[in-house]
């Protein structure tokens, strides 16, 4: 299967984007007529240059207001046809994008365009040319791709077939499922974006919030399983129209889309395994069962100062590396691994940023599987030398150069502390069991693509997007999940350095965790056990214990209870949530600490305006200690 992109869908000149779309891994793109307006050569230049990336021109487009124009208007849509078609041939592409018309004299009629269309593929023939009909979701006449693909049949010319859109389809809530009565020879081109659901103008929408298959909410799957049951072997290629991505990296971008397409073109292989799709099989998404470990790069007082936060969380040194200047620090089946080595990996982590997490490790069902498919999808997998008596565990990049480490059960490697530390024991500490989720802290503009990596890798789905207020701006966070909430990370987007989450983002040079929740299955006794070691949770007002008792009601005693210990709450329709945040570390890291209802899904999101606030007020008390 050739995958191709349009090359309005990422930022940059002509020549960057060339690089970038060929890089990514793409066969083809699809000419935008304004770049080449813009770019400073001949047509035979542009074609030249396309075709020393190694790329071919797939589709010019787009050719509008053509259909159904009374003369003289007709007569001068068929002149600027001509004109184009000189330009194809000089550019070395056969294929032209007619989109449905939105002229506001074009006249009406399936037999008039069908007329029309039947003349230009006529006149195309004649140069060995191809003319493919899109229907715009707002077109005047013709915006159902049912319509258009009418139109073609009717216009039966051997060079003028149909080009479908997901957008045009999907946004105007059109079944898919129509598109598999159309021959699938008579498909010219099939183009993709997916969307985020907003209620808005048809056009707005699409010239601003298209995204890659996968980053939105359209059943891009569904509209590409039909096209393919067709019988449909020509390109798929993205055309997407994004602000985002307009600024954003020109590489980055192009990566992005060519996971998303990779990953596309598997979920339809898996769900229609009778189409026999040409492309190379790679594993399915990968199961996880939670987080391994955590690492933190870390050095000297700031070492002994993270240490000493560990004892007061209840976690207990559980033995060192071997060969290395590692610790692993565990409570219940949450382990923390401290390394202060002085090369490597965590060496380059430390010196970008002082103490932070470099490393997680996450259990999967197959860690090979894992590292083949995220490789197969663009990702730059990890190695670096092992010593003596230590196992080599899979791993690949992750957020801001970190890594992430796969663990397995299959092939021994979560054996590796024992064999790399000697007997782990798990002691209980102050009763914390497991790691509930991570927050990731990015730039607001790179969510999508971190969610699409995520979600393209391993079986876990995302949540809608939601805004948290901070008091100098709002950050918007959205959730990768396992179906069973093993594996939980929350994406948390800045636009401002003066945010928290941006101002921790800015001073650890792009730190990639912003703070860890820690579960247990009772946070009174918990937290209590915690006190008494030491630990001080973050302070939350009266104020905000006098809104609690406002809205909940509560059984004698407990709100009391929760205002002693700093207990923050939230309730739904399927269970409780209580939280507790320790103060601020390292630059702005962070812990949680979690009681989770069985039934309750969220992450206690009414509580973040309070708990960014009290948290920007201990910063703006000088001399106050941060741990």
């Amino acid at each position: 299967m050739r995958t191709g992109i349009a090359t309005v869908s990422i930022s940059g000149d002509f020549r960057s984007k060339l690089e970038a779309i060929a890089a990514a891994g793409y066969a083809g793109i699809e000419i935008f007529e304004q770049d080449f307006i813009a770019f400073d050569g001949s047509p035979q230049d542009v074609g030249r240059m396309v075709r020393d990336h190694g790329l071919d021109i797939m589709l010019f487009q787009p050719f509008r207001d053509f259909e159904g124009l009374p003369e003289p208007l007709r007569a001068k849509a068929f002149d600027r046809a001509e004109r184009k078609f000189d330009l194809m041939q000089a550019l070395g592409t056969d294929l032209v994008l007619v989109c449905s018309s939105c002229h506001k004299q074009a006249i009406g009629g399936i037999d008039r365009a069908a007329a029309d269309f039947h003349e230009l593929g006529e006149r195309a023939a004649r140069r060995g040319l191809r003319v493919g009909y899109e229907a715009l979701a707002w077109g005047r006449h013709v915006n159902d791709h049912r319509d258009a693909w009418e139109i073609v049949r009717r216009a039966d010319h051997p060079n003028v077939g149909l080009i479908l859109d997901s957008f045009h389809t999907l946004s105007r809530k059109i079944d898919p499922e129509t598109i598999r009565r159309i021959p699938g020879d008579k498909i010219f081109f099939v183009q993709l974006a997916d969307a985020p659901l907003i209620e808005m103008d048809l056009l707005y929408w699409s010239r601003h919030f298209r995204n890659m298959p996968g980053e939105g909410d359209l059943d891009v799957t569904g509209f590409m399983r039909a096209v393919m049951a067709t019988g449909y072997q020509g390109p798929i290629s993205l055309e997407i129209f994004n602000d985002q991505f307009r600024q954003g990296s020109t590489r980055g971008v192009a990566r992005d889309g060519y996971r998303s397409l990779v990953a596309l073109i598997d979920d339809v292989a898996r769900a229609e395994p009778a189409l026999h799709i040409d492309m190379p099989a790679l594993p399915a998404r990968v199961e996880t069962t939670g987080v391994a470990f955590v690492e933190f790069a870390t050095r000297g007082a700031e070492a002994r100062a993270l240490e000493q936060t560990l004892a007061t969380l209840g976690f207990t040194q559980a033995n060192r590396h071997r060969n290395k200047a590692v610790s692993l620090w565990q409570q219940g089946d949450i382990r923390i691994v401290l390394n202060e080595e002085t090369t490597g990996h965590a060496d380059h982590s430390w010196n970008a940023r002082g103490t932070s997490v470099c490393d997680i490790g996450l259990q999967v069902r197959s860690a090979k599987d894992t590292v083949a498919r995220a490789t197969a999808l663009g990702i730059e997998p990890f190695s670096q030398p092992i010593g003596p008596g230590e196992l080599d565990i899979p791993a690949i990049r992750g957020l801001s150069g970190s890594v992430l480490h796969m663990l397995d059960s299959g092939s021994g490697l979560d054996h590796v502390w024992e064999a790399e530390f000697g007997a782990t024991d798990s002691p209980k500490g102050a009763g914390l069991t497991r790691i509930d989720h991570l927050a990731q802290t990015m730039s607001y503009e790179d969510m999508l693509s971190w969610t699409l990596f995520y979600s393209t890798i391993f079986d876990m789905r995302k949540s809608p997007m939601v805004d948290v207020t901070d008091p100098d701006g709002l950050v918007r966070s959205q959730v990768v999940e396992a179906p069973d909430g093993a594996l939980r990370i929350t994406l948390n987007g800045a636009d401002t350095h003066r945010t928290l989450a941006g101002r921790f983002l800015s001073e650890s040079f792009g730190a990639p965790v912003q703070h860890i929740a820690l579960a247990t299955d009772d946070i009174f006794s918990s937290v209590t056990a915690l006190i008494a070691k030491g630990f001080t949770p973050l302070p939350i007002p009266q104020n905000y214990y006098d809104d609690l008792a406002a809205r909940f009601d509560f059984p004698p005693g407990l709100m009391e209870r929760m205002q002693a210990l700093n207990i923050l709450y939230d309730r739904d329709d399927h269970g409780e949530f209580f939280q507790v945040y320790s103060k601020a570390f390292a630059g702005g890291l962070f812990f949680e600490i979690i009681q989770r209802g069985s039934g309750y899904r969220g992450f206690g999101a009414p509580n973040a305006p309070f708990r960014i606030a009290a948290q920007k007020r201990l910063r703006q008390v000088k001399g106050m200690p941060s741990t």
